[in-house]
């Protein structure tokens, strides 16, 4: 039974949001994503797979590194500007979140690293700089 609250996913139990902070498996905190059962495509969030449009979605957990593809700066409902930003994470899918920091200095193609913080009214994953452009998964 499908409840909107509570999403449920096999082996992991009732996972209420993204961010899994009480893990015993991991020390801070986890992006949880799915992949495909079928195709193997990662996704974030989603009901359906976008590619093949199943549904044997599978839960797995984030490295948290990824990569800065496009990054915004909102001035509106804030006292101070603030940067969205959609992350394209090393597993294959994209996010949206916060990186930390000042918003002129957040570039598309900047690394980053998912951070223990979460954006207390957005409840999106908040990322911090790495050091060094972007170049390539290795």
């Amino acid at each position: 039974m499908y409840h909107p609250g509570i999403a449920l996913h096999p082996g992991i139990g009732p996972v209420t949001d993204v961010l899994d902070t009480g893990s015993a498996e991991h020390t801070g905190d986890v992006l949880l994503f799915q992949r495909c059962h079928w195709c193997a495509t990662a996704m974030y969030n989603r009901l359906l797979c976008p590619v093949c449009a199943g549904s044997d979605l599978r839960t797995e957990a984030s490295a948290g590194s990824g990569v800065v593809r496009h990054s915004t700066v909102i001035h509106r409902n804030t006292p101070a500007a603030r940067n969205v930003s959609l992350i394209e994470m090393a597993e294959g899918f994209t996010v949206r979140g916060r990186v930390m920091g000042s918003p002129a200095t957040i570039h598309s193609g900047d690394r980053v690293q998912l951070s223990t913080a979460q954006d207390p009214v957005r409840r999106q994953p908040v990322f911090q700089l790495v050091d060094g452009p972007y170049s390539g998964w290795n």
